[in-house]
């Protein structure tokens, strides 16, 4: 698509009626790097490369979070070399990344258990938060070592454990309570779920959060999917009516 295209794109978006907070289910990097008779790790590098052109996007149309999955707990199921070759992009990427986050105020945040990354990743993910910690103009979230089931049976633990201990009254135990103790506390749930490559399932990603969320699937291949999609699948959620179960 050309400039003025991509150009009158933007302009039709409704600045008024973006979504706050955009979470993407990025797959099919392994498949796109098959297609070419590479291997799954040309797939990943090529994926990293639409996760800067995407932030990128975001921050100029001005969508307040962004939470990217990036590595899921089945994730670690996958051979020692793939996940160790994940964990060198990860890391690479966070610090490449750190004089544009700050330059474009974006502040990096983490859900997951960030406790089974390498000691490495975690120092340099720890590093990449501190520096961005005073940004305001974006939130980017990496879904890291992340499971919506893992989540929300730790939210509940934790919950047990106050209960048990006095400080919350079992009545008391609402909706707003349980979103205080996810990863996600004090973030407004995601507006707009895209998941790339055509896959039709959630993946155990962000279970809770997204129960009223619109959702949007694309046959694209992550390491294909570009601006202009992305464009597009924002003018398709401004379509939409939102009913919230109400008439």
């Amino acid at each position: 698509m050309n400039s003025s295209a991509h150009s009158s794109l933007l302009t039709d978006l409704d600045t008024a009626q973006l979504p706050a907070h955009v979470a993407i289910i990025m797959d099919g990097n392994g498949r796109w790097a098959k297609k070419r008779l590479f291997n799954r790790i040309k797939g990943h590098e090529k994926g990293v490369e639409t996760v800067r052109n995407i932030v990128q996007a975001c921050r100029e149309i001005g969508i307040s979070i962004l939470t990217l999955y990036a590595f899921s707990t089945e994730n670690w199921q996958r051979s020692k070399v793939e996940v160790a070759a994940l964990m060198t992009l990860l890391k690479k990427f966070l610090k490449s990344e750190q004089k544009e986050m700050i330059y474009n105020n974006i502040r990096l945040n983490t859900i997951g258990q960030i406790k089974r990354l390498p000691e490495g990743v975690r120092q340099t993910l720890h590093n990449t938060i501190a520096l961005t910690k005073d940004n305001n103009g974006m939130l980017l979230n990496l879904a890291l070592s992340y499971g919506g089931r893992a989540e929300i049976v730790r939210a509940v633990k934790k919950i047990a454990i106050k209960v048990r201990e006095g400080k919350i009254d079992p009545d008391s135990i609402t909706t707003e309570l349980i979103s205080d103790h996810l990863y996600t506390k004090g973030m407004p749930d995601p507006d707009l779920l895209i998941r790339t490559s055509g896959e039709m399932r959630i993946s155990n990603f962000l279970l809770w959060q997204i129960a009223y969320a619109e959702i949007f699937v694309t046959d694209t291949l992550w390491p294909d999917f570009g601006k202009d999609e992305f464009l597009h699948i924002l003018k398709d959620y401004q379509r939409r009516e939102r009913r919230f179960g109400k008439v």
